[in-house]
This record gives C-alpha cells, sequence and structure tokens, in this order.
C-alpha cells in the first residue's frame, strides 16, 4: 500500500482541522486504532474515531469543537482523561497519551503521561497499535511499531508485547482476541491462545457487563461458532458459561448414543444467523437445549430421554440472565418463552398438523411465531440430505397452515370475543372464579374449533355454559 493510500484516509476535513490545532498548541496528534485497522481493511469508513494526543487531550477537544460549525459539546470523562465531540456522523474521542502498570488483583492501570511509543505499547493487538499522524511534517504517514500492517495481511490477531503481559494485566483483552478473530475471521497467533488458556481465570475480575458486551458481539457475527470454539478451546467457555459446556459429550450404554449437544447447538447458532441479526434470538438458540443436560436419562426400552428439558431451560434462562447482570425484561422473557416453546414446532412437523394444534401454536407463541419457526429450522442439523429435505418441507407446511388458521381464526394475540365484564352483567355475578371459568371455557372452545373466534357464536357458548353451571341470566 503507497503512502498516498494512507492519505485518502484522512481526506475528511475534520483531520485537518485536528492536525491544524493541534499546530497551534504545539502538540501532536494520531488517528490511532479501530478507524485505522478498518480503513486498511476497507471495512467502510467507521463513524467512532480515536484520536492520541501528546499533551491534553481535553483540551485539544475543546479547541476543535469551537472551530466546527454549531460548535458541538464537548463531554469529558475527567477519571479517563478523555473528551467526547459528537459532530455530524462521527464520534471523535480525544485522549492524551500515555503509560499503563497495573496492579495483579485489578483490570484498571496506574495511568502516566507518555509519548506515542508508550501508547502503543500498552494497546492489545498489533492491528490495533497502527496510526496515522496528523502532523503537518508527517501527515498522513502509517505508524506501525509492530507490523499491525502484515498481520493484517496475515489474518492474524498478535499482541504487541508478550501476550502473557498483554493479558494478565487487562484479561478482557483475551475475550477482544476471540471477538476479534470471530468478527474479522482472522486466527490468534499460537503463542497468544497458548496465553489465554494460561490466563483464564484471570477473567474472574473483569465485570460481568464488559464480559457480556463481547459475548454480544461474539454472537452477533457472521458465524458465531467461530468464537464459541475459541472460548472453549482456551478454558474461558466453562467460566463464563458453564451451561452449555455441560451440554458436551456422548455417552452410550448398551449401544444406544445421544448426539453431542454443545457442538449442534454451536451449529443451530450458525444456522439461525443466516437468517436473523436479532440478538436476542440468537441467544435463544444459544441456549436452546441448555437444559438437556440436567434432564439427561437412560432407560432399557426407550433409551435416551430429556424429557422437560425445555421448561427446566426456560427457568435455567432467568439463573444465568441473573448471573451476569444482563437485564431480567421483556428481552430475557422472550430468549425464555424461545427456549420453552422451542420444540413444539418440531413435533407439530413430524405428526400428522391438525387446525387445533396450529392455533393453540400460534396462540401461545403470539407476536413471536415467526421468530419460532426461524430459531426451530435452525434447529435442523441433521448431515442426511434426505432427511434435511423432509424437515424443512414439513416446517413450510406448518407455516402456511399458520397463515391459514390465523387469517381464519385471528388467535395471535387473542382477545376472548365476550369479556369478563360481560359476564357479570350477563349473569349479575361479582367478580369471582366462575367468571373464570367461563372465559377460559371459552377460550378453548375456540382453539379447539368447536366454535368460530367471533363474537356471536362465543355469545351463544357462554350462555349455554353458564346454563350448565346453574347461573340465571339476569
Amino acid at each position: 500500500m503507497t503512502q498516498e493510500f494512507y492519505k485518502e484516509a484522512i481526506q475528511h476535513p475534520i483531520f485537518k482541522l485536528i492536525g491544524e490545532t493541534s499546530q497551534e498548541l504545539d502538540t501532536d496528534s494520531f488517528v490511532i486504532g479501530g478507524f485505522v485497522r478498518d480503513y486498511l481493511l476497507k471495512r467502510g469508513t467507521p463513524k467512532d474515531i480515536d484520536i492520541v494526543v501528546i499533551g491534553n487531550g481535553i483540551e485539544l477537544a475543546k479547541k476543535v469543537a469551537s472551530k466546527l460549525k454549531g460548535k458541538p459539546q464537548v463531554s469529558i470523562f475527567k477519571n479517563f482523561g478523555t473528551a467526547m465531540i459528537k459532530y455530524q456522523e462521527l464520534e471523535l474521542e480525544f485522549v492524551g497519551a500515555r503509560k499503563e502498570s497495573y496492579h495483579h488483583d485489578s483490570r484498571k492501570p496506574v495511568v502516566e503521561d507518555g509519548s506515542l511509543e508508550d501508547d502503543q505499547n500498552r494497546r492489545d493487538f498489533t492491528i490495533n497499535a497502527m496510526a496515522f499522524s496528523l502532523n503537518q511534517s508527517s501527515y498522513g504517514q502509517l505508524l506501525d511499531p509492530f507490523d499491525g500492517l502484515g498481520d493484517l495481511e496475515k489474518k492474524l490477531i498478535r499482541t504487541p508485547l508478550e501476550p502473557g503481559i498483554t493479558y494478565s494485566d487487562d484479561p478482557l483483552r483475551m475475550m477482544r482476541a476471540i471477538r476479534f478473530a470471530t468478527q474479522l475471521d482472522f486466527t490468534i497467533e499460537l503463542k497468544s491462545l497458548q496465553s489465554i488458556t494460561e490466563n483464564k481465570d484471570r477473567i474472574k475480575i473483569i465485570s460481568k457487563e464488559r464480559i457480556v458486551d463481547e459475548l454480544h458481539k461474539i454472537i452477533l457475527s457472521k458465524k458465531p461458532s467461530i468464537g464459541f470454539k475459541l472460548l472453549h478451546q482456551t478454558g474461558l467457555l466453562p467460566i463464563i458459561l458453564p451451561e452449555l459446556t455441560a451440554l458436551q459429550g456422548i455417552e452410550e450404554i448398551e449401544g444406544q448414543r445421544h448426539k453431542d449437544n454443545f457442538w449442534h447447538t454451536l451449529e443451530v447458532v450458525d444456522n439461525i444467523s443466516e437468517n436473523t441479526d436479532d440478538l436476542w434470538l440468537r441467544w435463544a438458540a444459544l441456549l436452546h437445549d441448555i437444559g438437556k443436560a440436567p434432564t439427561k436419562r437412560f432407560h432399557k426400552k426407550i433409551g435416551w430421554t430429556f424429557h422437560a428439558h425445555e421448561f427446566v431451560g426456560s427457568k435455567m434462562v432467568y439463573k444465568l440472565f441473573k448471573r451476569l447482570r444482563m437485564p431480567l425484561n421483556d428481552k430475557m422473557k422472550f430468549v425464555q418463552k424461545m427456549v420453552l416453546m422451542s420444540s413444539r414446532p418440531i413435533v407439530l412437523s413430524e405428526d400428522h398438523i391438525t387446525d387445533s394444534a396450529v392455533r393453540r401454536l400460534v396462540f401461545d407463541a403470539g407476536e413471536y411465531v415467526e421468530d419460532l419457526m426461524t430459531l426451530c429450522e435452525a434447529d435442523i442439523t441433521t448431515k442426511n440430505p434426505r432427511k434435511q429435505r423432509k424437515y424443512k418441507n414439513n416446517f413450510q407446511i406448518v407455516r402456511k397452515k399458520i397463515v391459514e388458521v390465523e387469517e381464519r381464526d385471528h388467535v395471535r394475540n387473542f382477545q376472548p370475543p365476550v369479556s369478563g365484564e360481560e359476564i357479570m352483567q350477563v349473569f349479575n355475578l361479582k367478580p369471582s372464579k366462575e367468571i373464570g371459568i367461563i372465559k377460559e371455557a371459552i377460550k378453548e372452545a375456540i382453539l379447539e374449533g368447536e366454535i368460530p373466534n367471533e363474537y356471536e357464536a362465543a355469545y351463544q357458548f357462554m350462555l349455554d355454559k353458564g346454563k350448565k353451571m346453574n347461573l340465571k341470566i339476569s
């Protein structure tokens, strides 16, 4: 790559302005990190831009903001010595060059002012230590002390310093190495990979929120299994998600075996990632079988069973989210619901599909029935082409049936045609269990296809039911 190519990277007027302002303040400034990496990889122009300053980054940020149109606000983070400007589509973060040292029991460094070389030394990977100069005498020059450019070409994740120092100092970098390898489809240098294994227990000093942030990025990558295989290989996965590694292994008793549910799960996550970018649906795919480890049993007559693994798994989702300090809100409930219902369409696709069964599926899944079908289709991991065709065809039949039933019976997000208030009024009742019994009976009658999901039919059914319960019409 030529020097002209590097200069092209910083043609945006904002870089010229930062360079000129830096010169006025008698400081040097550089674009560093992700912007440089992604530009050289031709991954588009990143919107998050890190500027490292040999001097006071906050002072430079304030001066730059005062010259920009509209004089955007400068957000200052004194604890970190950084300042951020949001300008047009860009987020510019300014920080003074620094060197860091760490205590063994913390990932919070002792920070001192430093040179550009110090700042590049403290970076996590060679591909993130490259910088473009914004200074007049060397504008656009690539500063690459660790041959990050060569590692980009080799598709290699490598640390600038000894990997044991890099990972022990800040153990989150172990997760970041695996995340970058997953996102970029790069290989982690062997020495670095071994060092992650040696330092794996250091991950315990990292906050759950930071770990989950990296997990999210792995799950949202094109092929998440790359990351989960590396997490497994290095021993990080049993520490972070023991529910997943508990699925690994194949047992054989009396010639009967079950599949390895860990490797099956990784296939399912890759499958679903081809069809959805929904983070929480991908989480559902990752966790859909976690109930199989605690429910695994062997019966001489029927072989291996995992009875109620969906129910057990949905309960485990709550504990897992709580332990990882993930949101205990509608996102978690969605994942729980997907795990709980993950086998329902599969059972339907194997049996003769009745309208009643489809109505119940749509009723229970509600607005998430499409997500549920996407999850179940991703669950097809058989390598037998004939079986694969059969399962996919069966799911298409189920999908078609869902559309037909929904158009006719409108049970998605079901609202009873007759309200509780009307039941009270008709039978002159106060709030009581009888009202619930009648409402439930109407719902069941609709789902079973005994009556259509229409007011007149439901009203007449209510009268008949009330008569059988010896209720008097007022």
